[in-house]
C-alpha cells in the first residue's frame, strides 16, 4: 500500500456518550486491510470530516440516519484515494468522497461515493468546506429557506463557523445587512474585517439581546440558526413581519443530559406572521449542481472565503470533535488521517 501500512486502524463506538464525547467512548482496533470484491473499491482515507451532527449519530435515538451501532466503525464523511478498484466508475488513483468512517481504509460498493473533479487550484480540503456539504448547507439553507432580499437584515449564529461564515458572505452577495454572532473577539474581527459582515457580537462577553437591539435597529428579517438556546430566543424577540428563521442546527443542546428549556418567544411567530423551518441538506442533493455553479463563480470572483482547521492523525479524532462544542475550532474541522 502507498502508506506502507499493513493493517487498518478503526475507531469503533464502544459506549453511548453522556455529555461531551470522550475518547473512552470509542475503541481503537486494527484489522487486516480488506480486498475489494466485484463491484467494490478500496479507498485509503486522507481526510475525515468532523461535524456537529455526529453527536446525534452516536445517540440511541432515531434521526434522519440510523444511530451508529455499538461496535460499528464511527460514521463520518471522508476524502480518500482509490487504491484498488473492481468498479469501472471509480478508477484507481481517483480522489473520492463519501461516508467512509473513522478508519485508514474503507470498502465501498459506490453508494454515496463520488469522484472529485481534478482542479489544480482547489485543495482537497475545500471539498469538505466551500465545495462540499458545508457549502450546500449554507447555500440552500439561506437562499431556499431564508429567501433574503436586498437591504434586509440577516443575523447568523455560529457566524465564524464553517457554515455560518459562508451564509454571511452569500447574504452580502445578495445585498443584505449581515450581523454575525460568535464566541471570541478574534472570530468577530475575522467575520467583519475579512468577510465583510456589517457587525459582530461576542456572545460570551456581550449581552446578546441588548447588542442585537443596537446593531439591528430595524429588526431581523432573516435569522440563520446554528446554536439554539437563549441566543435563538433573543433573535425571536426582534423578528420583523414575515421574518424567516432557518433552523440549521442546535449545537448548544447536543451534549445536554437533560432536556433544555424551549424558546420563550415562539408566540412572536404568530404576531409577526413569521416562518421557522428546519432543513437537511440531504434533501437538496439532486440540485447540488446549481449550488456548485454559483459557489465556484463567487469563489472565482473573490467574493467567498473559507478556512479549515486541520488536526493531524486518525488517533486524534475522538478528542478533537469536541472543538466543535467548546468553540476552539477555526473553520471547517478536519482530521488528516
Amino acid at each position: 500500500m502507498a502508506t506502507g501500512r499493513t493493517s487498518n486502524r478503526q475507531w469503533r463506538l464502544a459506549v453511548r456518550p453522556v455529555g461531551l464525547i470522550k475518547e473512552s467512548d470509542f475503541a481503537l482496533t486494527e484489522e487486516s486491510i480488506p480486498d475489494p470484491k466485484e463491484g467494490q473499491v478500496l479507498v485509503r482515507n486522507l481526510y475525515l470530516s468532523l461535524d456537529p451532527t455526529m453527536r446525534g449519530w452516536v445517540t440511541d435515538f432515531p434521526g434522519y440516519l440510523p444511530p451508529v451501532a455499538i461496535g460499528e466503525v464511527m460514521r463520518s464523511g471522508a476524502i480518500g484515494v482509490v487504491e484498488q478498484s473492481r468498479n469501472d466508475q471509480f478508477p484507481e488513483g481517483a480522489y473520492v468522497s463519501g461516508m467512509l468512517g473513522w478508519q485508514d481504509y474503507a470498502l465501498s460498493d459506490g453508494s454515496w461515493l463520488q469522484v472529485l473533479p481534478e482542479n489544480a487550484g482547489i485543495p482537497l480540503t475545500a471539498y469538505f468546506g466551500l465545495f462540499g456539504l458545508v457549502g450546500l448547507t449554507a447555500y440552500f439553507g439561506l437562499l431556499e429557506i431564508g429567501r433574503p432580499q436586498p437591504a434586509e437584515t440577516l443575523v447568523i449564529t455560529a457566524a465564524a463557523g464553517a457554515v455560518g461564515s459562508l451564509v454571511g458572505q452569500i447574504g452580502k452577495i445578495k445585498g443584505c445587512r449581515v450581523v454575525g454572532i460568535a464566541g471570541t473577539d478574534e472570530k468577530c474581527a475575522w467575520i467583519t474585517d475579512e468577510l465583510g459582515f456589517d457587525a459582530a457580537i461576542n456572545y460570551k462577553k456581550e449581552p446578546v439581546l441588548e447588542r442585537l437591539k443596537e446593531v439591528c435597529p430595524d429588526g431581523i428579517d432573516v435569522h440563520y440558526e446554528n446554536v439554539g438556546g437563549p441566543v435563538l430566543d433573543a433573535a425571536l424577540s426582534l423578528i420583523n413581519l414575515r421574518a424567516r428563521i432557518v433552523l440549521c442546527g442546535m449545537i448548544s443542546m447536543y451534549n445536554n443530559t437533560e432536556p433544555a428549556p424551549g424558546p420563550y418567544f415562539l408566540a412572536n411567530l404568530i404576531i409577526k406572521r413569521a416562518r421557522m423551518e428546519g432543513f437537511l441538506v440531504l434533501d437538496y442533493f439532486p440540485r447540488s449542481g446549481e449550488a456548485m455553479a454559483d459557489l465556484m463563480k463567487w469563489y472565482g470572483e473573490g467574493k467567498l472565503r473559507y478556512r479549515v482547521d486541520v488536526v493531524e492523525g486518525l488517533e486524534q479524532a475522538p478528542r478533537s470533535i469536541n472543538k466543535l462544542f467548546d468553540g476552539t475550532n477555526k473553520g471547517k474541522l478536519i482530521v488528516k488521517v
